[in-house]
């Protein structure tokens, strides 16, 4: 997990969950000026974790960051990988079903669909907002022999290698909660973001950048 000034959102929450099935942690902190570093040492206490604070941070550069965490999980010599951020967890029944996905001896990426919460409680569902209609990587068997490499871009570069889908993929009917956009505060401070760094989408969609502040989106309601 890379993380940075997360402790006042979603952080607890997300930490104290996925530390009811990961067997280590590996979390870089991207020069945070609050509280994340303590949040996550004390959500954390009953797991293995190496936790890396950065001086400066770096967020203005994404892929140097995501390198950055590879190397760092690397060093931990790990059998599988589940890569979250701060705002992001697996729906509950991953507590009961991750072992048998990890079971599998013929898959090495696992996809899953990502649900845009806009509240606590509906996603949103709209021409620009489909992220839960289609599958995208989190959870994969590392393969030391595989050459892995990076999309070099500073913004939406992925958190995985870009090549990863050259491995056996499989797909999950887990779902993953991105609760990022569930708050005004949330939403305004991530489309100042990205209107500061990628102002001519270059890197991503112009027009979602400026849906994110729809008065009136489609909520869908989430359903267990």
């Amino acid at each position: 997990m890379l993380v940075h000034n997360e402790a006042d959102r979603f952080l607890p929450r997300v930490l104290q969950h996925a530390a009811r099935y990961v067997d280590e942690a590996v979390i870089l902190d991207d020069a945070s000026s609050d509280d994340t570093v303590a949040v996550c040492r004390n959500c954390l206490q009953d797991l293995p974790l190496l936790l890396h604070s950065n001086r400066e941070p770096g967020f203005h550069n994404e892929v140097q960051l995501r390198q950055q965490l590879w190397k760092l999980l690397l060093e931990q010599d790990p059998d599988w990988i589940l890569i979250l951020d701060a705002d992001e967890m697996l729906e509950e029944r991953v507590v009961a079903e991750i072992n048998q996905l990890l079971q599998q001896p013929d898959i090495d990426v696992y996809g899953f669909r990502t649900f845009d919460f806009w509240n606590s409680t509906h996603y949103r569902e709209d021409n620009l907002w489909r992220g839960h209609l289609h599958y995208k990587p989190y959870l994969m068997r590392y393969q030391p022999g595989f050459i892995y490499q990076w999309l070099e871009t500073p913004l939406h570069c992925g958190r995985f290698p870009v090549n990863i889908n050259a491995l056996p993929v499989g797909l999950s009917d887990l779902r993953l909660i991105h609760l990022g956009w569930s708050t005004e505060r949330d939403r305004q401070n991530k489309y100042q973001r990205y209107i500061q760094l990628d102002g001519d989408g270059k890197y991503g969609n112009i027009r979602q950048y400026h849906s994110i502040l729809d008065p009136a989106p489609n909520l869908v309601q989430w359903e267990e």
